[in-house]
């Protein structure tokens, strides 16, 4: 009878997460849906529309390419300038909200993030719509979320909307679900596959079922083999993690340009330079993909169309602009012109090894996409896998997988857990680090700490942390001055074998001075980590003057992982 019980509770709790995330699928692949559309709406406005009326050629070259940007960034200004969530491409925040934020992505910042990012590529901007969708996905699923009566499920459930948003996207359900598994969950936990795949697959199925079009590379010579080029891959790999690292790094610092810029002048001429300079280099290149995705250009380049010049010539090209984008504060993702970039990189290494030994140049820019994309968002397999699904062949999979994952190990070692997505999140203080399984890192400090703290001022005598002790059963204590900051902590062993008269002598004589505080912007794993690394049972948690808010203990790590076992992974 218990056996059947059992049986019963777990056929009805699968039913329940499988149709929770086929729901999600469902809401994450209508806002890719929707967010597409408005894409090509947006994009035929500029182009069709508004560029004949601005046309004016000089020795070939059309002037009215470059004001097409200028325009775009004219119109989303007032939305950027006053939501900055909405400037880049918004994997940052998912993550952000997802583990910081209380699973909470508002519908308000979704709807403006759809709006801004289809301006901002329809005018011409180069940024991808992968981040954005899966902003979207997990902003709508959020709303889904709050709804369900278990809130430890509610990360797993936003996951499933960024899947479902980015599978939408490209078409690509394999590649989505391993996309949130890597990027939001810094690995593959075999439980979650199940409902991520699901959510993934049916986000597919609604941008597949109504726009017939999904997005695929012309593949040439399906059937070749790769494995002669081995040594020159694993070359490829590594130029191109440097490339990746380097470049995301010059992203950064062009954006604290822009930042330290529009302190001192208008955040509108801060978009507004961005755009010239957009405009200005696409202005040259109008068909070679350097405006908005750029999916023809690699196409162009997979079909062997480009010179090495011009590939080359490309790839600096759609770096430039994206950086002036992102760093400007337009809309949009690094998802697309990363793999832009990278097949015009893999391009031309292939065309300059061919002079050389038979090579295969459409494997070479495959191989690219991949080896770029993997560096700078230490995100492999999902390239590994997008890569054969877009292709529909299994031929290049050796050298993509081979790239892919030198790229990510060279990148890794200067990044040494860092990514193009999270650095934006260390840089606001909250740390995340790639490329291990997020099961602590899940969950905010601020969940965890317990607020209604024992605490005892410096002042006071040696004999009251006695006290303290034996009536709450604490063996720490942190030590706080007459302003609640703390300056130490005290416990059990630094009290026992005091005689009587040392414990009247004030507590700042007998507390230890050097220890590891937490902030609410970390996580459970950070603070496991300085536990054990400063041999600590109780670790205080600080606002930013270093004043007493919380404390977080072992047993409330714990405690935290087990919850988050229970809870999220096994649902």
């Amino acid at each position: 009878m218990n056996a059947e019980w059992n049986l019963r509770r777990y056929i009805e709790k699968w039913l329940i997460l499988l149709g929770i995330s086929a729901i999600a699928g469902l809401v994450g692949g209508l806002g890719a849906l929707v967010f597409r559309l408005m894409i090509e709406y947006f994009y035929t406005l500029f182009f069709v529309r508004v560029l004949p009326a601005l046309s004016y050629n000089v020795k070939g070259i059309n002037l009215g390419y470059a004001l097409l940007p200028v325009l775009g960034a004219f119109i989303i200004a007032p939305m950027v300038r006053w939501y900055p969530e909405l400037r880049g491409n918004g994997v940052p925040e998912v993550i952000e909200g997802i583990i910081f934020r209380n699973e909470k992505i508002g519908a308000k910042l979704a709807l403006l993030k759809t709006i801004a990012t289809a301006i901002s590529i329809g005018s011409g901007a180069p940024l991808g719509r992968e981040g954005p969708a899966a902003f979207i996905g997990a902003a709508l699923d959020s709303a889904l979320a709050e709804r369900l009566p278990r809130p430890q499920a509610r990360k797993l459930i936003m996951t499933c909307g960024l899947a479902a948003g980015i599978a939408g996207t490209f078409n690509t359900p394999l590649a989505g679900a391993m996309f949130a598994l890597e990027v939001i969950y810094m690995g593959a936990i075999t439980i979650n596959l199940v409902p991520i795949f699901v959510s993934a697959i049916i986000g597919n199925a609604i941008t597949l079922v109504t726009l017939h079009n999904p997005a695929r590379f012309p593949v040439l010579n399906p059937n070749i083999s790769v494995l002669a080029g081995i040594p020159l891959y694993f070359l490829l790999g590594i130029v191109l993690g440097l490339i990746g690292y380097a470049y995301t790094r010059a992203l950064y610092i062009a954006t604290d340009f822009f930042d330290v810029f529009s302190k001192r002048y208008p955040f509108e001429l801060r978009l507004l330079l961005g755009a010239i300079g957009i405009g200005l280099i696409g202005m040259l290149l109008p068909h070679d993909g350097i405006f908005g995705i750029g999916f023809d250009g690699i196409k162009d380049a997979l079909l062997g169309k480009f010179t090495l010049q011009m590939l080359v010539i490309l790839a600096l090209a759609k770096m430039t602009t994206t950086l002036l984008a992102i760093s400007s504060g337009f809309s949009g993702g690094i998802f697309a012109p990363s793999l832009f970039i990278g097949t015009m990189a893999g391009s031309a290494f292939g065309l300059v090894v061919s002079h050389f030994v038979p090579a295969n140049v459409e494997a070479y820019a495959l191989a690219g996409m991949a080896g770029f994309f993997s560096a700078t968002t230490q995100a492999p397999l999902t390239q590994i896998i997008m890569i054969t699904e877009m292709s529909g062949s299994y031929a290049y999979s050796p050298a993509v997988a081979l790239v892919s994952i030198v790229a990510f190990l060279t990148a890794r070692a200067f990044f040494r857990g860092s990514s193009v997505y999270t650095i934006k999140l260390e840089r606001k203080g909250i740390k995340i680090k790639t490329g291990r399984p997020l099961i602590l890192e899940t969950i905010a400090i601020p969940e965890i700490m317990s607020t209604n703290v024992v605490r005892i001022n410096a002042k006071r005598p040696l004999m009251e942390v006695e006290r303290i002790i034996a009536s709450t059963g604490h063996d720490f204590v942190p030590v706080v001055d007459s302003e609640g900051k703390v300056v130490g902590i005290i416990g059990v062993p630094d009290i026992l074998g005091k005689s009587t008269a040392l414990k009247k002598l004030p507590v700042e004589r007998f507390m230890r001075r050097s220890f590891a505080v937490a902030t609410p912007k970390e996580t459970a794993q950070d603070a496991l980590e300085k536990i054990l690394m400063n041999d600590q049972n109780l670790l205080p948690v600080v606002d930013e003057r270093g004043r007493l808010i919380g404390v977080v203990t072992k047993k409330d790590i714990y405690r935290a992982y087990y919850y988050a076992i229970e809870g999220v992974y096994l649902w």
